[in-house]
């Protein structure tokens, strides 16, 4: 069995990583490949790509990395045929990863698309451009179901990733005793992305 998987930033990486392990769990000679990062490298995927290669945002930024962009598309497309995946999956990352789902179909290549663009909450339109393209979407949020089952696509709710991660909690009196605030005060989180800028 044969997987290319694309996940284009670290977020990916991380989301990836989990489904890493547990094809090579299921699927131990699967040969899997594509773009990722660290972690899904450590659970045991094969990097065309590096994440960090293409962790860039802004539209000048992409201006001044297409060359770049265009050699890594013409690669993975070069891929599809030489090296011809049974399965596409495509993590988050969906400027880039639509159009190469775009050359996947041609090579009538099964794709699916797990932690989908955001459509609910910006760029309504990527929904009709994914119905057709896209054999099956893995959504992490329950109410994506109902959007994509409204353009006749394939949905499955598979749960967040972050929620298997992420298990233990504090009240908020246990919370702010432990980082020294105060109860009866506003507080504010900032959450840094994954990219630089």
């Amino acid at each position: 069995m044969r997987i290319m998987i694309v996940a284009g930033e670290a977020s990916g990486d991380l989301h990836g990583s989990g489904v890493v392990k547990e094809l090579r769990k299921r699927m131990p000679q699967a040969d899997i490949y594509g773009i990722g990062g660290d972690k899904m490298q450590a659970a045991g995927m094969h990097l065309i790509y590096h994440v960090r290669e293409l962790a860039f945002m802004g539209f000048w930024e992409v201006i001044q990395h297409l060359p770049l962009i265009r050699s890594v598309e013409r690669t993975l497309q070069a891929l599809l045929k030489v090296r011809k995946p049974d399965v596409l999956l495509l993590i988050d990352y969906p400027g880039f990863n639509l159009r190469f789902a775009q050359a996947a179909r041609k090579e009538g290549i099964r794709i699916l698309y797990y932690i989908s663009p955001q459509v609910w909450a910006w760029n309504p339109g990527r929904v009709k451009k994914m119905k057709g393209l896209i054999d099956k979407v893995l959504a992490v949020f329950s109410f994506e179901v109902e959007i994509y089952e409204k353009e006749g696509i394939d949905v499955e709710f598979v749960g967040h990733p972050l929620l298997e991660v992420l298990t233990e909690t504090q009240s908020r009196p246990e919370f702010c005793k432990r980082w020294g605030l105060a109860e009866t005060k506003t507080i504010v989180g900032l959450f840094p992305g994954s990219r630089q800028q």
